[in-house]
């Protein structure tokens, strides 16, 4: 009974919620629907008032009515508030209110409406699984049709057509979806091949997309024509945006077909060059040189295949050429540079006609033949004694073209500042003219401002910081055993000159070179560039820095001038990104930042409290004690160079009176410490040994030789030890830790257990060094005097048993250091007491 007055109540109240909606009081509806459906929810006329509601409720959505503004009255601003509400975070509409909202723009010709339409399909196929799910069923009912109302709504709603075909949870069965694929992907070649259509760069980014998902699937749908469609969309005539797509695509398929594509390729860009017309021509030279940097193999391959290049060299001198022809071409030469059998051959069989260009060519055309013949040029080696002259006109050929990129440089006057500095970049390779460029004040100014003025070009700013990285590159160290495999290796292929490096790439050249660059404020520019998240530019960056503070008295000023901070911000993980891993970059960086901090004083580089803080340099120097085994090359012997110079900077950083600095260096780098210690190489040793002597200022550096444990023992017994290498360094680096560990009982007592722990102390109070003599003294009255109880008895003992009044009394006969004579009687006292007893 109770229930069924229950159910009647909830009846009552969903009427009422139709006839308040009915009335417009959609509130009170709203709230009287609430209380039925509390009352009995599975009621069916509960339900349907539900429903009724619900969809009176959605008819009034807001973006529902932006949409039919936007629609009937080709309202601007209401399709804008449409296409906002969609990229809003929060307000996410139902599925009923999309879908009408997508019908709604649907049922309008493309061409009615503003290309606001593009952004709201766009949301509504983001925002909502139903239209996902419509589209997926208006493409199984025909691809056509559906590709024909969506295609020129806008390149956002075509990619909804790439997102659904591609998702395979819209579709009843994998077959379905790709049968759906393949149609789509001949729809967009098909638009591609249409005559005098204008959407190219879409249609190419519906095959791109496709084709770098399943390319595998795909590649049998493109033919000759077809590919042939896609190469001259590489023409370098046309809009970036379309021939970057086409390059994308022509990369994928030559990629997944392998022989067929490869063969294809050549057969398209062999038959258009036979053709001799300017179109074709200009075709085949585009998609050969955007293709060459993403497939090298593809097509260095038939760039030198015999006959090819020498077929165009008629091309090259006929009356009626277009100047179009001619940069198409030497952008082709430009790009296949990249190989070093390509660049000879062009030197070879082109070097006279590219000269000829640069003299007399067009502006775009001389700039491009200047840069192939920049590259050329650099690249070739010095021949026999009998080809001198063809040398000497090489080099001044090389300096012409300096000549003319400083020149251009220099006054800010060229048409592609990108030419220019891949020209330098080549050129930069030969020492004279790194000497050439360094000390022209005026061109270095000119280069900083053009890479400050193109940061956002990351290729620009690349190829500028490669020009840097020549003029400040020291020569490899090599020993010995390495050096006689250079000339051997150099023997085989060339003359004993080309083994004997160049003297302006000596030392005390590079040196001078990087000087002047740092007083160029070369740091300025190096600061602006570190502002990008590219590694290839972090790269060539962390390369000049270590080369710049190779130099001792530079390192001052490269602190000064922000380079811990920028070596810091390029070790460091960016916002989102995982830690970076140990890799050339981090070692270049890494190693940079140890050379630095070998040489400043810490608390000028880390303040106290700010930023950067000390602790975040401990890391990147720890990494570089140990690194990876493919860091450096198979088979070489391991460069010690940055594991020492880590190990003096951190020293320094140990010596800091900021403790964290020396905490964290015991938390992260103590297992190396312990091997390195060890080490068979005299000066790793010794930096190693130095570094715990300053590690014994902090408490957990103590601890690992002062806790009593067994492990502890063992430990301050390799430092007794090390107190009787041949190394002095070394000897007086244990000595100064085992002074300030022998004011620890448990110290004391790991001396003692070793059975020549006392007389290897005594034996520095006998050295003819006042530094070891000191250290010896001190640890002697340490044991005398600082020791308690059974262990300071013990200890008394062990240095009266070996002979230790004899040992201290001669010390202070002979020496007349202060502080050596006043730790020598107190070491003494103690002794000289209980004898007397």
């Amino acid at each position: 009974m109770v229930e069924t007055k229950i159910e009647d109540r909830a009846i009552k109240l969903s009427r009422e919620a139709v006839e308040l909606v009915d009335a417009g009081h959609k509130e009170a509806a709203a709230r009287n629907l609430r209380e039925a459906l509390s009352l009995a929810p599975q009621n069916p006329e509960v339900k349907a008032a539900f429903l009724k509601v619900r969809s009176e409720e959605e008819s009034g959505h807001p973006l529902l009515d932006s949409c039919r503004r936007y629609v009937a009255d080709k309202n601007e601003e209401a399709g804008k508030e449409a296409a906002r509400y969609l990229r809003s975070d929060g307000f996410k509409p139902s599925e009923t209110v999309s879908l009408q909202c997508l019908n709604l723009i649907l049922a309008q010709n493309a061409e009615s409406l503003s290309s606001t339409q593009d952004d709201i399909i766009s949301g509504l196929v983001r925002q909502n699984l139903g239209v996902r799910q419509l589209f997926s069923s208006r493409l199984q009912i025909s691809v056509t049709t559906f590709f024909d109302e969506i295609y020129h709504r806008g390149d956002g709603s075509v990619v909804c057509l790439d997102t659904v075909v591609l998702d395979p949870t819209l579709w009843p069965s994998e077959e379905v979806r790709s049968h759906c694929e393949s149609e789509l992907f001949q729809l967009f070649i098909a638009k591609l091949m249409e005559s005098g259509h204008d959407l190219d760069g879409r249609s190419l980014k519906g095959i791109t997309r496709l084709l770098a998902v399943n390319a595998q699937k795909l590649q049998h749908l493109i033919d000759d024509e077809e590919f042939d469609v896609i190469l001259s969309s590489l023409d370098y005539r046309l809009p970036l945006d379309v021939r970057s797509q086409a390059t994308l695509a022509t990369a994928k398929y030559l990629e997944v077909s392998k022989d067929v594509g490869q063969k294809r390729f050549s057969r398209l860009i062999t038959a258009k060059v036979a053709k001799a017309r300017n179109d074709d021509l200009i075709a085949a030279f585009s998609a050969a040189a955007a293709v060459f940097p993403v497939a090298p193999a593809v097509t260095s391959s038939l760039f030198l295949t015999e006959g090819f290049l020498q077929s165009l060299v008629p091309l090259l001198h006929r009356e009626a050429k277009s100047p179009k022809v001619e940069v198409a071409l030497l952008e082709l030469f430009n790009a296949a540079c990249l190989d070093q059998t390509c660049r000879e051959a062009i030197g070879k069989n082109c070097g006279e006609w590219l000269s000829h260009v640069l003299s007399n060519g067009s502006d775009a055309s001389s700039e491009l033949a200047a840069v192939v013949l920049a590259k050329v040029r650099a690249s070739e080696k010095n021949g026999n004694s009998d080809s001198g002259n063809k040398t000497c006109e090489d080099d001044n050929s090389v300096q012409q073209l300096v000549d003319r990129f400083k020149g251009q440089i220099s006054s800010a006057k060229v048409t592609n500042v990108s030419n220019v500095i891949e020209g330098l970049a080549f050129s930069s390779v030969k020492p004279d003219i790194k000497e050439q460029l360094t000390y022209d004040t005026v061109f270095l100014k000119g280069l900083f401002d053009v890479l400050i003025s193109h940061l956002d070009d990351s290729s620009l700013v690349y190829g500028g910081l490669m020009i840097i990285a020549n003029l400040t590159r020291y020569l490899p160290n090599l020993s010995e055993e390495q050096k006689k495999m250079s000339e051997l290796k150099a023997y085989s292929v060339a003359s004993k000159a080309s083994a004997t490096p160049n003297p302006l790439d000596d030392d005390e050249h590079v040196t001078a070179r990087c000087n002047t660059l740092i007083d160029a404020s070369i740091m300025t520019l190096l600061n602006d560039c570190g502002k990008s998240n590219l590694k290839s530019i972090h790269d060539l960056s962390s390369k000049i820095i270590l080369s710049l503070s190779k130099n001792p008295k530079s390192r001052g000023k490269l602190a000064q001038q922000g380079c811990v901070k920028l070596l810091l911000s390029i070790l460091g993980p960016k916002s989102g990104s995982p830690i970076p891993s140990f890799n050339e970059t981090t070692q270049n960086a890494s190693h940079a930042l140890a050379r630095i901090l070998i040489s400043v004083n810490p608390s000028h580089v880390f303040p106290f409290s700010g930023f950067p803080q000390i602790t975040s340099a401990i890391k990147p120097l720890v990494a570089l004690l140990s690194p990876p085994e493919a860091t450096y090359a198979v088979g070489q012997p391991r460069d010690l160079l940055p594991v020492f110079e880590s190990l003096l900077a951190l020293t320094n950083l140990a010596s800091s009176p900021d403790s964290t600095a020396a905490e964290s260096i015991v938390r992260h780098a103590w297992d190396i410490l312990e091997d390195l210690l060890l080490s068979t190489n005299t000066f790793i040793q010794r930096a190693a040994c130095e570094l715990i002597c300053n590690l014994m200022t902090c408490e957990s550096g103590v601890v690992k030789f002062a806790d009593g444990s067994k492990r502890a023992a063992q430990r301050l017994h390799v430092l007794l030890a090390l107190t009787d290498v041949d190394d002095v360094a070394t000897r007086r680096a244990a000595g100064g830790a085992l002074a300030m560990l022998t004011e620890y009982d448990a110290a004391i007592a790991a001396v003692l257990d070793r059975p020549r722990g006392v007389n290897l102390l005594l034996g520095l109070c006998q050295e003819n060094n006042d530094d070891l003599v000191h250290r010896g003294v001190v640890c002697i009255r340490n044991l005398t005097c600082t020791a308690s109880g059974d262990i300071g008895s013990r200890a008394r003992d062990a240095v009266r048993q070996n002979n230790g009044i004899d040992t201290l009394k001669s010390c202070l006969k002979r020496c007349a250091n202060p502080s050596i004579l006043q730790a020598g009687v107190e070491a003494l006292k103690p002794l000289v007491e209980q004898s007397a007893k």
